[in-house]
């Protein structure tokens, strides 16, 4: 995986850069020494490492619009970074960049229970906006696994979406406005706390941006009531085609679950030991869930389990308590730490059409042996949102080159069936270089312009997202 070379120009000036730096903010937000900086080397995709120039840790916008001016003054690149919880590199720094980390900015900064929206500072966590309104009886919909720890600012530039995404959308169908700064420092609000703001749809273009075009630093989120009520219902099956016809058929009735997820067979083994959650033996398990009102709930699981039972279920089981419904999910919201104590995987992100999840399950299969690397599945199937666990040996030369070039087929497979090469991880570095296999040259030039407008040095998070080749005589400023 190729990075750009850092600017040796750059590296000159460090201590000139770290002085104007902390002149803007207070002591302690400015880090450069060499052994603090590792700590931010990387994300969650921890395969690429590179320490950067310097990181800093601003409180507010003002200190943000501080930094940006300063950076680009100076020609600096400049990583925004959430919570490092990104699967795709996108927070990946180079030695010649600064991180700016928006950990330090998590403030409630408004709640309208009347009008259902909360404001928060970029850097608030995901689960901590649901806990800062359940006592009234609202939550914050968007669930991705890692939602102890990521943050809204993150959450806004890979669109990231969650277990319950079938019913209330990913993060753009439940973000409301932001507060941006510009590379240049210049501070821009879009959209507010209504429900479509005039004018062009900006606010759609920031959120899945992937730190391209500013900083957010403050976000308007719609917040909703707490359901009457939820219950899930586990599915096993013997084989992972069948346990995938079952969701298409599952969507084609009609019915709309709040979520659908699968787990195959190593992930089941794997999160069985790790969590002892109860799962049954087989190939594969749906876990499926609705909620409503007791007698909605009964409607729409007397529909699912009727659908599932036409596909021969080797275990079919209704939660009857909280308890159960606690069990239920403990093992898929374990998943991926689970996989992670038995071996080294690379978490892959791409959607496909619901329809085509038999064939694609098949495929991966084909493929895992073709490359001898085992893999696991676990996903939101109700979307079709695949997130493939490729196993490997990050000690055993190259094991990883060979994990890299298992999961470009896969996302190849992804988009050949009408799909995408991301769902909710963003493309960053990992999918970089395999936008060409979905986007034309003028579809990538159109994307590019847009980069253009928005930050006209390609300062931010420049070598993300496109390919370097398309995005060079950008980088350089010709």
């Amino acid at each position: 995986m190729e990075m750009p070379t850092p600017d040796a120009a750059i590296l000159a000036k460090k201590a000139q850069i770290v002085a104007r730096l902390q002149s803007v903010l207070p002591n302690g937000a400015v880090i450069s020494d060499a052994a603090q900086t590792k700590a931010y080397e990387c994300d969650a995709l921890s395969a690429y490492r590179c320490p950067p120039l310097c990181a800093v840790l601003p409180t507010d916008t003002a200190e943000v619009s501080a930094v940006l001016k300063i950076c680009h003054d100076m020609g600096v690149p400049v990583v925004p970074r959430g919570a490092g919880t990104s699967l795709a590199g996108g927070a990946l720094p180079t030695a010649d960049s600064v991180i700016l980390g928006v950990a330090r900015m998590s403030d409630v900064l408004e709640t309208d229970y009347d009008n259902r929206i909360i404001r928060v500072q970029s850097g608030r966590t995901n689960l901590s906006v649901t806990g800062a309104v359940e006592e009234e009886g609202f939550f914050y919909a968007p669930d991705p696994s890692s939602q102890l720890a990521c943050a809204i600012a993150g959450n806004i530039a890979m669109n990231s979406g969650g277990a319950h995404c079938l019913k209330y959308g990913v993060t753009t169908n439940n973000l409301l406005g932001v507060v941006m700064v510009l590379m240049d420092g210049s501070v821009v609000e879009v959209g507010g706390a209504h429900l479509d703001a005039g004018g062009l749809d900006f606010l759609g273009l920031i959120c899945g941006s992937e730190g391209q075009l500013g900083v957010v630093t403050e976000a308007t989120l719609k917040i909703l009531p707490k359901p009457e009520g939820a219950r899930p219902v586990l599915i096993g099956f013997d084989s992972n085609e069948v346990a995938g016809a079952c969701v298409s058929d599952i969507i084609k009735a009609g019915v709309l679950p709040v979520a659908i997820e699968f787990m195959d067979r190593p992930c089941i083994e794997a999160t069985e030991a790790f969590a002892h959650a109860g799962y049954p033996e087989c190939e594969a398990l749906l876990i499926v869930e609705v909620e409503g009102s007791d007698a909605e709930i009964d409607a729409q699981l007397k529909v699912i389990t009727g659908i599932a039972r036409r596909h021969k279920p080797v275990e079919l089981r209704e939660s009857k308590s909280e308890e159960e419904s606690a069990k239920i999910w403990l093992g898929r919201k374990s998943a991926f730490g689970a996989m992670g104590q038995i071996n080294d995987y690379m978490c892959l992100d791409g959607t496909i059409p619901v329809t085509e999840l038999p064939y694609v399950l098949r495929r991966i299969g084909e493929l895992s042996i073709e490359y001898g690397l085992g893999v696991g599945n676990v996903f939101h199937a109700g979307d079709g949102n695949m997130h493939p666990l490729i196993l490997y040996d990050a000690n055993k030369p190259g094991d990883l080159e060979k994990c890299e070039a298992f999961g470009a087929d896969v996302l190849r497979l992804c988009v050949e069936v009408g799909g995408c090469l991301t769902g909710e991880h963003g493309v960053g570095v990992e999918k970089r270089d395999l936008m060409v296999d979905q986007f034309n040259a003028v579809d990538l030039e159109a994307q590019l312009r847009v980069k253009d407008v928005f930050d006209p040095k390609w300062l931010l998070n420049p070598a993300k997202v496109f390919p370097l080749d398309a995005s060079v005589s950008r980088r350089a400023g010709q």
